[in-house]
């Protein structure tokens, strides 16, 4: 297969961006290639705002054609969270004919080298990163978040997600010289002497089944990790979220193409409505290796049952915050505010359990009681979404009718500290979208004890839900968070206290229980937000993921490395 572009162009092109990924994700500091503003694009080749929505409204009702071998159907039926029927048909695959076609590239691709793969993985991110406008519509509308949303979590933050397991992956496979010279000393006998030679090895076909609500932060570190470590990909989409996916798909066999090498290394496996194809899939023996985001109970499924392979999950958790005291109460009340209502709550990482002293907390505007405070944080909430333009903007819509449900169902668990309520989007009067709700609970007197509310503060209640739950002392509190994070998991943990002893014990079980924990944020930072090269997602050691976006443990099981050996 002839090459347009060669190893050594796309060093040339990208190896810098490697070198600085390489240094960012050693020194942790702030470093994106991707930019975050809207207006950044338009140059150099990338669409603008106007030719990005273009883009997206020329796919629609279209069938997308990704030339993949074993196709024996067109599939379809998203319909966005705003209302309106994408229209869009994607290749049904013949699992007997595309996997084996998957594999035939893979030599190739072994051969070529960590830091080829590396920077043909780069060239696939740069073109995604071009087209960061057509895929932010793309994103809006198959997950509910709002747009400038949809553009920055889908977009540069999804790309910097993509290019840190690129580095990763990079990193272990050169940490391995490719050969080496080894002589051991006889004595008096000529010495032993051999020459080593050390490739990384792919494990196989990795399988990503993407989720509904972020399609791309959580399907790009999976998909990059895999085939910057030689292996081919198979991208198996949420069937309400397909196409930024498939979009993704079909840059990355272009490139492929392109750059010489079997463009089969990564394809789509989209399903027909309620067939249900990622069980399947998941203990094929050609899958090696699986990406997972979604619900506790198929995650676990996975872990279980996908024995043959090598199974990454972000599941589910019941994220807490400790409400201790503060010397910020507005800075602590609208961070809290706004972290509750970004995306509709519909994150893996928004907080949802508020563990406050029955007796209130002191802060710099004196003391405030468990009501007081819950009252209070009301009052941001409806502050920050009292226009419905500004509400539109944070909220999103409505992911599903199960998020809808659940809402709808918790003001019934306890007393209503502040009530959901209805918004009109006016450009999509299809969309589903309400604020978030605060529902006062009661916590254990003590935290071995059992609560009657203890069902619904100890099981993940995803959406714009959170509980307000009231604990008698901060060292209940602390156990109480401990308790949870060791049998519910949590993707993030947040702590407001100016008590050097009570920081200490929350750390110190955030430590134990492997646990992120944010201290103290009153300002443009949140709980539910990380950046890429810098901050872990998640920990992997705890029952809410077992992987971490992105460490070293994240890239280093998808390859092993060979050696052979001859006598010098």
């Amino acid at each position: 297969m002839a090459a347009e572009l060669t190893a050594h162009d796309l060093i040339a092109r990208h190896r810098p961006t490697l070198d600085q990924a390489l240094e960012a994700i050693r020194t942790r500091a702030y470093w994106s290639p991707h930019p975050e503003h809207p207006k950044a694009y338009g140059e150099l080749g990338s669409l603008d705002a106007a030719a990005g929505k273009a883009a997206f409204d020329a796919v629609l009702g279209t069938r997308l054609d990704l030339g993949q071998p074993g196709t024996d159907d067109w599939v379809g039926g998203e319909v966005s969270p705003y209302g309106i029927e994408l229209g869009v048909t994607y290749p049904h695959a013949d699992l007997d004919v595309l996997l084996p076609a998957m594999r035939a590239g893979q030599r190739a691709w072994r051969d070529a080298g960590a830091e080829t793969r590396a920077v043909v993985c780069l060239e696939i991110l740069k073109r995604i990163s071009d087209r960061t406008h057509e895929f932010a519509h793309a994103v809006m509308h198959t997950s509910g978040q709002a747009f400038l949303m949809a553009f920055q979590a889908g977009g540069p933050h999804a790309q910097d997600r993509g290019l840190e397991a690129v580095a990763y992956a990079y990193v272990e496979q050169v940490r391995t010289p490719d050969t080496a010279e080894w002589t051991k000393p006889q004595g008096k006998r000529d010495p032993l002497a051999l020459t080593k030679r050390f490739t990384p090895v792919p494990r196989g076909i990795g399988l990503v089944i993407g989720c509904n609500t972020f399609p791309t932060w959580n399907g790009f570190p999976g998909l990059f990790a895999s085939l910057a470590t030689g292996n081919a990909v198979l991208v198996k989409p949420h069937p309400r979220a397909v196409l930024p996916l498939a979009l993704t798909v079909r840059i990355a066999r272009e490139v492929l193409t392109q750059t010489g090498f079997d463009p089969n290394l990564v394809a789509l496996a989209a399903e027909r409505p309620g067939e249900g194809i990622a069980k399947t899939l998941a203990t094929r023996p050609e899958i090696r290796i699986i990406d997972y985001t979604g619900s506790t109970s198929f995650g676990d499924w996975l872990e279980a049952n996908a024995r043959q392979a090598q199974v990454y999950t972000e599941k589910a958790g019941v994220n807490t915050v400790v409400v201790e005291s503060t010397d910020d109460y507005k800075g602590m009340l609208s961070n809290l505010a706004f972290s509750l209502s970004l995306y509709s709550g519909q994150m893996c990482t928004t907080p949802q359990n508020l563990l406050i002293p029955r007796e209130g907390i002191r802060t710099d505007e004196g003391h405030r009681t468990f009501d007081e405070v819950t009252a209070d944080l009301a009052r941001a909430v409806d502050a920050l979404l009292g226009d419905d333009a500004r509400a539109n903007a944070l909220l999103g819509a409505i992911v599903n009718p199960d998020v809808k449900a659940r809402l709808e169902a918790a003001a019934g668990l306890g007393e209503v500290a502040l009530a959901s309520r209805e918004v009109t989007n006016p450009d999509f009067p299809g969309a589903v979208v309400r604020t978030p709700m605060i529902v006062k609970l009661d916590g254990a007197r003590k935290y071995w004890e059992r609560t009657d509310d203890e069902a619904a503060y100890m099981s993940e209640c995803f959406g714009p839900v959170s509980f307000a739950v009231a604990v008698d002392s901060v060292a209940d509190a602390v156990e109480l968070l401990r308790r949870t994070v060791r049998e519910k998991g949590a993707m993030t943990v947040g702590a407001y206290t100016t008590d050097p002893e009570a920081e200490r014990a929350i750390e110190e079980v955030c430590l134990e229980e492997a646990a992120q924990l944010s201290l103290n944020l009153t300002g443009g930072v949140y709980v539910n937000q990380t950046a890429a090269f810098s901050d872990f997602h998640g920990s992997g050691g705890n029952p809410a993921a077992n992987a971490a976006l992105t460490d070293g443990a994240f890239v280093a099981s998808r390859f092993r490395v060979v050696e052979v050996r001859r006598e010098a």
